[in-house]
């Protein structure tokens, strides 16, 4: 008895209509605590959800990560090289905060995986927090809270200031330094600030040419500059020095930004009256006691926070948010709109089509190859679109379903490629 056998054109045909790789089968990590609002709209999604509290050392990382699609951390957990090497499914890695220093972004880059962080969701808890401590500096209330727990009760006026009518000299304004600068001046402050770029300055905010203008004149100087090669160690001695006598520093930004040994003993001597530190150069990567060490510690009207700035209820939920739904985009849709180190493409898919995403080398002659690819299956394109950054190329194509196993297979075996995927 012979068995009927599907004609190849139908048979590709067939497989073309059925569904792209099933969601049920989308591996998810997610480390230190993230938002349970992440957590259940990726879970809702259909992916399988794996949430921890705590963050992975790199060997316990590199057993994690082999089948992994989707990695999730906060700023604790390092994803070096080694560990993106070790992965063989990956399609992109969220940083449910700010910074992505933690990340090899660039090593990332080479070989096709789009970096995600949360740069919005929460300027508004590290904003509200600067303002809080520069209340708190002025009235120096961290030295009045230990005398207290320790029984003692001074009760003083010297020393202790309103800041309303003061300079604030905001370092650095983006959008958590354009957020302190508003609230800043609803308490009736001057604010003053700079930045390696002209910005928009908002309310009566006044942009100042140098660094030192801004030190020389400002009784409180709030840093809000990224983790950059120019900014490591950009306030020291000789920044410190110039600050006016009685000022005051504060720092929610990166750990490298102050030299620490400097600000204390500006501290020790007076010339500095208070100071407030939320970032360490050396941070502990879990909580409990005896574990931070500083040469702040045990100095005058100094506030310091464990890295909270965004630590608030309201921030972990938008942010988680934020990042669950650029990784949701980047599945189903293939868009990588808000990527740190990858070409930002963001393409409404068209219906009755299959998508191609297409991730390759950005050397010459890739995008002729795509092309000449196209033309030789019969593929008929609906829309395409390109981009480039640094040493990856990314293309989305848009095409009739008839042809999209044939070019994915095609695409695939072609030198440049570093991967490719079919949604549908």
């Amino acid at each position: 008895l012979s068995v009927p056998t599907m004609a190849p054109e139908l048979k590709r045909k067939r497989e073309a209509e059925e569904t792209s790789f099933p969601k049920s089968k989308i591996k998810v990590l997610l480390l230190e605590g993230v938002s349970a609002v992440g957590i259940k709209m990726l879970t809702d999604e259909g992916f399988q959800v794996e949430a921890l509290k705590t963050a992975l050392t790199e060997d316990e990382l590199l057993e994690k990560v082999k089948d992994l699609h989707i990695l999730g951390i906060r700023s604790k957990t390092q994803v070096p090289k080694k560990v993106i090497e070790a992965s063989n499914r990956l399609l992109a890695i969220a940083c449910f905060c700010i910074g992505t220093d933690q990340v090899d972004w660039r090593f990332a880059n080479s070989v096709g995986i789009p970096v995600f962080n949360a740069p919005f969701a929460n300027t508004r808890s590290v904003a509200e927090l600067i303002i809080g401590n520069i209340v708190g500096l002025s009235r120096k209330i961290g030295d009045c809270t230990s005398a207290m727990h320790r029984g003692a009760w001074f009760k003083q006026a010297v020393g202790c200031f309103e800041i309303r009518g003061k300079t604030l000299g905001v370092i650095g304004y983006g959008h958590i330094g354009a957020q302190v600068s508003v609230l800043a001046e609803a308490m009736g402050m001057k604010v003053i600030y700079y930045d390696v770029i002209p910005k928009l300055a908002m309310g009566n905010a006044t942009q100042v040419g140098s660094l030192e203008e801004l030190l020389s004149t400002s009784e409180f100087v709030s840093l809000h500059v990224p983790n950059l090669p120019q900014t490591k160690n950009m306030i020291g001695e000789k920044e410190i020095g110039q600050m006016k006598k009685g000022s005051f520093l504060l720092n929610a930004s990166r750990g490298n930004v102050v030299v620490i040994p400097a600000l204390a003993a500006a501290l020790k001597s007076g010339h500095l009256r208070g100071a407030y530190v939320d970032v360490f150069p050396q941070e502990p990567g879990k909580n409990g006691e005896n574990l931070f060490e500083s040469e702040l510690r045990g100095c005058p009207n100094t506030l310091m926070t464990p890295h909270v700035g965004g630590s608030t209820e309201e921030a972990q939920a938008k942010i988680g948010e934020e990042v669950a739904s650029t990784l949701l985009k980047i599945v189903n849709t293939g868009s990588t709109h808000g990527s740190v180190n990858f070409p930002e493409v963001d393409l409404p898919q068209l219906p009755g089509t299959h998508r191609i995403l297409c991730i390759h080398k950005n050397v010459p002659g890739v995008l002729s190859d795509i092309n000449s690819v196209i033309a030789a299956s019969g593929a008929n394109v609906s829309q395409q679109f390109l981009s480039t950054k640094d040493s990856v190329g990314y293309v989305i194509i848009d095409l009739n379903v008839e042809a999209s196993a044939e070019v994915k297979t095609k695409l695939s075996d072609l030198d440049a490629s570093l991967r490719v995927r079919v949604l549908h």
